[in-house]
């Protein structure tokens, strides 16, 4: 998703009641794992945990809150912030919905390997 209007082009294309992930980052080399998530009106993610991962999180359209370790953020166009590892931090859209981009390291996947 590197043209400038294709973040208005997938929300264009996602279906009106579409919400969760509406794009991921693909490819098997890549380090990163990025998903475009929309949250509808009033939808919420429930607080939980990261153990493992940092987070970063930037607001693309519509508002919310985004609360990490204890303190509520304001989640709109523009605004960027990082989920530390470890925190306890949570999503809510606002009257409007929000639709935000995150970007982690990858998690290796599962593989099945012969005992050393």
């Amino acid at each position: 998703m590197t043209d400038p209007d294709a973040h208005d082009d997938l929300l264009r294309e996602a279906a009106a009641d579409a919400a969760g992930a509406l794009w991921r980052l693909t490819g098997d080399d890549r380090q990163l794992d990025a998903n475009v998530v929309r949250l509808r009106p009033d939808a919420a993610v429930a607080e939980h945990v990261e153990p493992e991962l940092d987070v970063l999180v930037v607001g693309l359209s519509g508002a919310g809150t985004l609360r990490c370790a204890g303190t509520a953020h304001d989640l709109r166009p523009g605004v960027l912030r990082l989920l530390p590892r470890g925190a306890a931090r949570g999503v809510s859209a606002g009257p409007d919905g929000v639709v935000y981009l995150t970007v982690h390291p990858r998690r290796p996947g599962l593989a099945v390997r012969p005992r050393p």
